[in-house]
C-alpha cells in the first residue's frame, strides 16, 4: 500500500472516530431527560387554554464502591460487601395554568416549578468476621476461636429538594 493511501485511510478513520466520539459525548453528559406532556390536541378540541405540563426524569449513575479494607486482628477484611454509591436525582416537574382576570384584564397564570434535585445514595453493606483469629504462634500456628461478628452498614440518602411558586401576567 502506498504511503499516500495509508495517510488518506488514517485521516478518514480519525475523522470517523472523532465524529462518533462527538456524537456520544452529549448523550453521556445529560443528567435528566425532559418529558413534555402534549395537551395541544385537547386545547383545540375543547376550544380553551389548558395548563402546560412538563417533567424531568433523572438518569442514575453508579459510582465506584470502596473495596474491603484490611484491619489488624481480623481474619476477614472490613466491609466484606461494600456499599455502592449511586448518584442521580429526584424527578422534576413544571406546571403553568391559566387563571382568567385575577391580576388584570388579560389571562394570567399561576405556575409551579419543581426542578430535578441531586440525590446521592449508598446501598447497604455488610461487614463480617470469622469465628477464628489469625494463626497463633503459641498454639503451633493454629487459630484461636472467638465469637463471630456481623454488622450491617446502613444505607445513606442525601438530597435537597426545592420548588418555586408564582403568579404573573400572560401564559
Amino acid at each position: 500500500m502506498k504511503s499516500t493511501t495509508r495517510r488518506t485511510l488514517a485521516a478518514v478513520v480519525t475523522g470517523v472516530a472523532a465524529a462518533v466520539g462527538a456524537a456520544a459525548a452529549p448523550a453521556a453528559a445529560v443528567g435528566t431527560v425532559p418529558v413534555p406532556v402534549p395537551l395541544e390536541g385537547a386545547e383545540k378540541a375543547l376550544n380553551m387554554e389548558l395548563p402546560s405540563l412538563s417533567g424531568e426524569i433523572p438518569l442514575p449513575k453508579p459510582g465506584k464502591p470502596d473495596g474491603p479494607q484490611f484491619v489488624a486482628g481480623r481474619l476477614l477484611p472490613a466491609r466484606t460487601v461494600p456499599q455502592l454509591p449511586v448518584t442521580g436525582g429526584l424527578p422534576g416537574a413544571g406546571l403553568r395554568a391559566p387563571v382568567p382576570h385575577v391580576l388584570g384584564t388579560d389571562f394570567d397564570h399561576v405556575g409551579a416549578d419543581v426542578p430535578a434535585s441531586d440525590l446521592r445514595t449508598l446501598s447497604p453493606g455488610l461487614s463480617v468476621d470469622a469465628p477464628l483469629t489469625r494463626p497463633n504462634p503459641d498454639h503451633l500456628g493454629l487459630p484461636d476461636t472467638k465469637l463471630p461478628q456481623a454488622g450491617i452498614l446502613a444505607p445513606v440518602l442525601q438530597t435537597v429538594p426545592g420548588a418555586n411558586l408564582g403568579m404573573g401576567p400572560g401564559l
